[in-house]
């Protein structure tokens, strides 16, 4: 009896063990396994729609709009959620080969087959309207609205930027973006991309097996609102800058101007340029292409930051002003010149004109032997131990105009230029083995030199505005708020005597509307007083580059500008008409009768071969 007791004990102890674990096992099912399959197939049901903000507009000074936004569509996949379809009908729909749907359905599926990546790009209004009605029959596809970058005119390229697709690096780099994000690139796009680009948001709907949307899911309470980008105003008079585009037309060079009292950069020209719509749409990558392997005019290299150049006697200023400063002339200090700067058989060559000069003369006329005999005392100064001590004094003047590093502008493709240093000089010639002569040709802006036309527009707003200079920038206010960044409302002091500044002045005023001599006479105005410089800039590769700075009106500068022509020969032939053109216009809004025959001039002249068109699309 007690045996069996004991059995009938140890059999319900077993049932009661067995009960428990199909309990457990029920409940596993039940609470993991199904879990699992129910949100298996809540992601099944639901999708999630990247809302994205409309990007920034951007407008010119006078608020004339310059950018703004047109409608576009991506179509995207999620593989896991496709399934079989009519794909000839779709390929044909869509206008796309077989071959290109297999391999963009492969790469969206090696990228992640649960998330959406984008299966075709921007597909035109039409195309969209018709697909989304047959949508239904093609699961795992949708369609995400988006929005391209529209231009007012097909100019300023190079200060706008463009916008771009981002690729893997970048994300890996900002967490930010994701595949099929687009970032701006280069100019104003990239520079105020945070700004510009505004805030995504996501909307889930729930749809059905057939891709059909049912409705929000949860009434839209897991919705997030996109944000607008910011707006931005430029400091861009954008009808000069149209203005500049058209009279560099069939030239190779650049244009600069700046607006003194501010650093605000009024224009930027670069030519050849090209149409800003050219890299807009699904034509983006293809015309990219094109204009980087046009080697020959080099339409994307932004001349104006990147370019280098020899400053030729636009220089001289700068060196009339450090020599006043060092004490070395004075403004009645004159030097003799007999067609150029001699001591023994060195030579450096001048062309014929009155001598002796002063320093206003010596601007004037643009005098080699003046500007040398000058150069010289600053290197050979007592007050300093070496040429090479001098130099370097003479370096820290540069450095101080920003020459020979960054301005620190908005532009992340802005160069150094070239200044070098005693210690270069060093390195090739020994420790006190060269001496003024070796370096002579810096006194008229040849040599080792190298500037931008950046930094030459910014040299000409410090001469302007007697002494000081705010780094040059494209933006004037962001968003509602009107926000700048801090350093561009902050002055740079140059340690040179404001009264040296007015004496150098009265010899760049006497370039333009000075007597016999003068080298830009042929550009002066009645009522307009520009102070300017003329240059010619060495070129190894062929003729010299025209060049000409210049600031107006004298008392009052609202406007000083850098011009360059390459391959034009004499600062006032080409140069010096230009610049004169461009202040005009800024300062009056149009050209008086009596200077139209100088912009017929202008616009006619074709310094270049004929550079190839590429149409944009529309």
């Amino acid at each position: 009896m007690k045996d069996l007791y004991v059995n009938r004990k140890y059999s319900i102890i077993a049932f009661i063990l067995l009960v428990s674990v199909a309990i457990i096992i029920r409940l596993f099912i039940i609470q993991v396994v199904k879990d699992t399959y129910r949100l298996s197939a809540d992601n099944n049901v639901l999708r999630y729609v990247t809302q994205y903000p409309a990007r920034g507009l951007i407008y010119d000074r006078d608020m004339q709009l310059m950018v703004s936004n047109q409608a576009a569509y991506d179509l995207m996949v999620v593989p896991a959620q496709t399934g079989k379809i009519d794909t000839a009908l779709f390929c044909r729909e869509l206008g796309i080969t077989m071959d290109f749907f297999n391999e963009r359905l492969k790469a969206a599926k090696i990228y992640n087959r649960k998330s959406p990546s984008v299966f075709l790009k921007q597909i035109s209004a039409e195309t969209y309207a018709k697909f989304q009605e047959k949508i239904f029959m093609y699961p795992g596809f949708y369609v995400q609205p988006r929005t391209l970058r529209k231009y007012t005119k097909p100019v300023a390229a190079h200060l706008l930027g463009y916008i771009s697709e981002v690729d893997e690096a970048l994300i890996k780099k900002d967490p930010y973006y994701k595949m099929g994000d687009y970032i701006g690139k280069l100019g104003i796009e990239e520079a105020y991309e945070k700004d510009l680009r505004g805030r995504r948001g996501v909307k889930i709907f729930m749809v059905d097996v057939f891709s059909r949307v049912k409705g929000s899911y949860a009434g839209g309470a897991m919705d997030t609102l996109a944000v607008q980008g910011s707006d931005i105003i430029s400091g861009i008079d954008y009808d000069l800058q149209e203005y500049g585009e058209k009279l560099m037309q069939n030239k190779t060079g650049s244009i600069v101007a700046i607006e003194p009292k501010t650093g605000e950069i009024l224009t930027l020209v670069s030519s050849p340029g090209y149409d800003p719509s050219l890299l807009v749409g699904r034509i983006r990558s293809e015309n990219f292409a094109k204009l980087q392997a046009d080697t020959v005019f080099k339409p994307l290299f932004n001349r104006a930051f990147m370019a280098s150049y020899p400053p030729g006697s636009t220089f001289k200023p700068v060196n009339g002003l450090i020599g006043l400063q060092e004490k070395v002339i004075v403004p009645s200090t004159e030097f003799g010149c007999s067609n150029g700067y001699h001591v023994g058989s060195f030579t450096v060559a001048c062309h014929s004109h009155f001598s002796p000069l002063n320093l206003k003369d010596a601007i004037a006329n643009s005098c080699n032997s003046y500007f040398c005999q000058t150069y010289r005392r600053i290197l050979e100064n007592p007050r300093y131990g070496s040429v090479a001590e001098a130099f370097d004094k003479w370096k820290s003047y540069l450095d101080q105009f920003g020459f020979g590093k960054k301005l620190g502008s908005e532009f992340s493709n802005e160069l150094n230029g070239i200044i070098p240093s005693s210690s270069y000089f060093d390195k090739w010639h020994g420790k006190g083995g060269w001496k003024a002569l070796t370096v002579i040709s810096m006194a008229i802006g040849q040599g080792e030199i190298g500037t931008t036309p950046l930094q030459m527009a910014n040299m000409t707003a410090a001469i302007a505005n007697r002494g000081y200079y705010f780094t040059p920038h494209i933006v004037k206010s962001i968003g509602t708020d009107k926000r700048i960044d801090p350093k561009f409302t902050e002055k740079h002091i140059i340690s040179i005597d404001s009264t040296n500044f007015e004496a150098v002045i009265l010899g760049m005023e006497a370039v333009v509307n000075g007597g016999p001599g003068a080298t830009a006479r042929s550009v002066a105005m009645n009522d307009i007083i520009i102070c300017g410089k003329t240059g010619t800039a060495q070129n190894p590769f062929g003729k010299e580059h025209s060049v000409f700075i210049a600031f107006a009106p004298k008392d009052d500068p609202k406007i000083a500008i850098a011009v360059y022509v390459e391959n034009a020969g004499y600062g006032a032939t080409y140069a010096a008409p230009v610049a004169s053109l461009m202040i005009e216009k800024y300062l009056r809004d149009t050209i008086s009768v009596n200077r139209k025959w100088l912009e017929q001039r202008i616009l006619d002249l074709n310094l270049v071969d004929s550079i190839p068109e590429i149409e944009a699309e529309h």
